[in-house]
């Protein structure tokens, strides 16, 4: 009962906030600050203003853990696969189930994984490519299961908790078309899409996609484990494609502005409580990036 509340709330207040009196101040608030804070941006490579640049005129940019240079990578890829094996392979007894994702537990006793979305070097490249200070959502371990199930992430859509939604997704395993990669449609189709299928937030069949942009036009992210592909996922129409070999293994690190379009979308990984716990092993500035509402 408590979700279904939650859902018709969430609904009225995204249908209060596209009022065009509250969406044009909203905006013209969004730009005043984007501009306020170019000043502030912090300085980055000329390899990492490269990935923003490609990240600004296609959306996506497809690298490896090993590019990135982060230096905790070494110790989360080490836990990640320690965890994956713990990741259990049963379905609830909802059929329509497709994700199973890591407890909350099992995060908390390899929190090398929620940690190294926390490093200062990634978070640099993001605050670039955002362009105001950044909200790390946390880190979700997921394992995408070989079922028929279509439904939800593996349908095509846009996320909406803000004007840019950046998602860091790590392969943990070698993903190619048969197990379940991670597809988008190239960002210079989005308003085409949006415009002609009048979209409005929902998920999308491929019979109704396949009516404004062909399926030609779809792309797959394949890659062996330890791929990184970084997308944002509020600009291009994205889904998981349906695994049919074997289970896909990935972690996703969510990460918006500090104001979001619609911030009751916004959720975090971890409770407070696990937040408080790993808030005494950070920064001040990584704690204002999970404690963000209250900055």
């Amino acid at each position: 009962m408590n979700k279904i509340i939650t859902k018709v709330r969430n609904r009225i207040l995204e249908n209060l906030y596209r009022l065009p009196l509250l969406s044009k101040t909203s905006d013209l608030a969004y730009q005043a600050a984007i501009d306020q804070h170019i000043d502030h941006l912090p300085i980055i490579s000329k390899n990492d203003l490269k990935l923003i640049e490609a990240l600004q005129n296609q959306g996506i940019v497809i690298t490896s853990l090993a590019a990135l240079s982060i230096p905790s990578t070494p110790q989360m890829y080490q836990e990640a696969k320690i965890l994956m094996p713990e990741i259990s392979q049963i379905i609830s007894v909802n059929k329509n189930e497709f994700i199973i994702h890591a407890t909350s537990e099992q995060m908390m006793e390899h929190i090398e994984i929620f940690l190294w979305g926390l490093q200062q070097n990634l978070l640099n490249i993001i605050e670039n490519y955002i362009g105001l200070p950044i909200a790390y959502h946390g880190s979700y371990y997921r394992r995408d299961i070989v079922n028929q199930v279509q439904r939800k992430s593996r349908l095509w859509h846009l996320d909406k908790e803000d004007r840019k939604v950046l998602k860091v997704i790590v392969y943990l395993n070698n993903v190619n078309e048969q197990n379940g990669p991670f597809q988008y449609i190239p960002k210079y189709f989005s308003s085409k899409i949006f415009n002609s299928l009048k979209y409005n937030y929902e998920y999308i069949q491929d019979k109704a996609m396949q009516t404004v942009i062909s399926p030609l036009n779809w792309k797959s992210c394949i890659g062996a484990s330890g791929t990184v592909i970084i997308a944002d996922t509020a600009n291009i129409f994205h889904r998981g494609k349906i695994p049919i070999d074997s289970d896909r293994f990935t972690i996703f690190f969510d990460y918006t502005s500090r104001r979001p379009k619609h911030p009751f979308y916004c959720q975090t990984s971890l409770s407070n409580d696990n937040l408080l716990k790993i808030a005494t092993k950070i920064s001040e500035t990584q704690r204002q990036c999970i404690f963000w509402q209250k900055t």
